[in-house]
């Protein structure tokens, strides 16, 4: 009669799964922060609702006189502001698309870890599986000698 062998426990040496999210956030520098904020801001609706009403406004008072024409029809000011305001809207939010792109990155690394941490206790709990089916077999058969059914 032989003797049921199972393998050793299973034993985490890898280092506990971290927040991504909270690693990040700690390191951003104050750069950082503003230019997501601004990128957010940016494509929102209601900066768009508020630069309309804006310009609208603009071209209402410049076009009616209801105050003196500061930048008469075909407001050469109002497109100097707004090619101004895009020429530092798109620096900054390119900063926050490539802040996010290194951030993807680095989650695609963290999910890569993890998934390597999975395998491996998959393997072991199937490692475990298979001793314990050969263990059931050989009390099965045990159980079968001592009967006599053989």
């Amino acid at each position: 009669m032989s003797s049921l062998r199972f393998p050793e426990p299973f034993k985490h040496e890898h280092e506990p799964v971290q927040n991504v999210n909270e690693i990040l956030e700690a390191q951003l520098t104050f750069g950082q922060k503003a230019s997501d904020w601004f990128a957010l801001n940016l494509g929102s609706w209601w900066f768009i609702t508020i630069q309309s009403i804006i310009l609208g406004v603009w071209i209402v008072v410049n076009v009616t006189a209801w105050a003196r024409h500061w930048d008469p029809y075909p407001f050469i000011l109002m497109n100097l502001v707004l090619s101004m305001q895009a020429a530092y809207a798109a620096p900054i939010i390119m900063m926050s698309q490539n802040r996010q792109a290194a951030r993807d990155r680095l989650e695609a690394h963290n999910d890569y870890l993890i998934n390597q941490k999975a395998e491996k206790e998959i393997r072991a709990i199937l490692d475990h599986l298979a001793a314990q089916d050969q263990a059931l077999l050989e009390i099965h058969q045990m159980i079968a000698e001592l009967r006599g059914d053989r």
